[in-house]
């Protein structure tokens, strides 16, 4: 474990936390003046490999070259000039800072970060680090990567769970729940929406299904996989035969066949590193997802259609009826699927260019 510091003094700035991957939802802005909760679990923290926040490039003032250097091989509104690396902990965990009043700059309910640090050491004043928890932004806290420095503690992390051990473990991310909003005067100050970790985590597998599509029809597992993905995939690729198809593989899950093309495969919560396909399947295109959301496709819960009545059945603990279904087709979040496509050297194909290049309009059309 560790703890985080103030690279100015030393005075400490969280409690002890473990390490763990970075949600693929950490930059997600969700609907509008909707309220979404703490983005990390108390006790983890994440690190963001590449830059982000203020200061920001248009990008027609970078240069081409530079940006293919960054992985970057598509137009971006703008990119992030700020140092890489910044820390992402629940706000629950922080400690010793104080918030800077000339810096709480908000978009609309809360601080959005748009000003660079909002909080300091309290110890000797240094920015340290940014609050979000503006609507439709995930509430978190965000050290500076230039600004704090990373202590072991005592109590070393152990080693990361085995797949077994996570399977086991079965933490799922449920497909729909409630999503609050604000001041509802009349009727419930919620609504039943497809989860935003779901519209977060479809939206960069979606960017790598059309990157392994190459050009062709994309089939994928019967069930809540169809519901999710085939309808963008059958209006942004070709109709026609031959399709290449995607299976669902992982821990606990038959070996594919050697007919899989691609194979959708769960990320390790802790480390970030994808499920590796063993067998027939290794030269299939790898497409991740996160291990709550793959979870839930590989081994779906089953759900009672009514309440059942009488004694309960053997292995079932609870009789409620299912969770209620949104009222509208499952879109993945745009946002996630540019940032992904554009990251991926395939996206240089022009068929394949054309399609971050008009998302607007795919926007429109209810696709995202």
């Amino acid at each position: 474990m560790f703890v985080f510091v103030c690279a100015g003094c030393g005075a400490s700035l969280t409690t002890p936390v473990s390490q763990v991957a970075l949600p693929a939802h950490a930059h997600q802005k969700y609907g509008n003046g909707l309220q979404l909760p703490v983005l990390m679990e108390s006790g983890t923290f994440a690190e963001d490999p590449e830059p982000w926040g203020p200061p920001w490039q248009r990008w027609e003032e970078i240069d081409p070259d530079e940006a293919v250097a960054r992985g970057i091989y598509a137009p971006v509104y703008a990119l992030s000039d700020g140092a890489p690396g910044s820390i992402v902990i629940a706000p629950g965990d922080a400690c010793g800072t104080v918030l800077i009043p000339e810096r709480a700059g908000g978009y609309c309910c809360g601080l959005d970060g748009a000003d660079g640090p909002n909080m300091a050491c309290e110890a000797c004043g240094l920015p340290v680090a940014s609050r979000i928890d503006d609507c439709s932004l995930w509430q978190a806290v965000w050290l500076a990567p230039n600004a704090v420095r990373r202590l072991p503690v005592d109590g070393a992390d152990s080693a990361p769970l085995s797949w077994a051990e996570l399977l086991a473990e079965g933490k799922c991310t449920p497909p729909f729940e409630p999503i609050a909003t604000w001041g509802a005067r009349l009727g419930p100050n919620h609504f039943w929406s497809w989860s935003p970790q779901w519209e977060a985590a479809a939206g960069r597998a979606l960017a790598h299904l059309l990157a392994a599509s190459e050009g062709q029809p994309v089939t994928v597992p019967e069930g809540l996989s169809k519901e999710v993905f085939q309808r963008a995939l059958d209006a942004l690729l070709p109709a026609g035969p031959p399709a290449r198809r995607a299976v669902m593989a992982g821990p606990g899950r038959p070996t594919a066949g050697t007919d899989a093309d691609i194979v959708i495969v769960p990320t390790h919560p802790q480390t970030g590193e994808p499920w590796t396909a063993v067998g027939p399947t290794t030269t299939a295109y790898p497409v991740p997802l996160p291990f709550g959301v793959w979870l839930w496709l590989a081994f779906p819960k089953p759900h009672l259609p009514v309440p059942a009545s009488g004694g309960m059945p053997a292995g079932v603990l609870r009789d409620d009826p299912p969770a209620p279904r949104p009222r509208f087709s499952f879109r993945a979040d745009p946002g996630a699927f540019q940032h992904t496509l554009v990251r991926l050297p395939a996206v240089r194909s022009p068929w394949l260019r054309e399609i971050p290049e008009n998302l607007t309009q795919h926007m429109r059309a209810g696709l995202f």
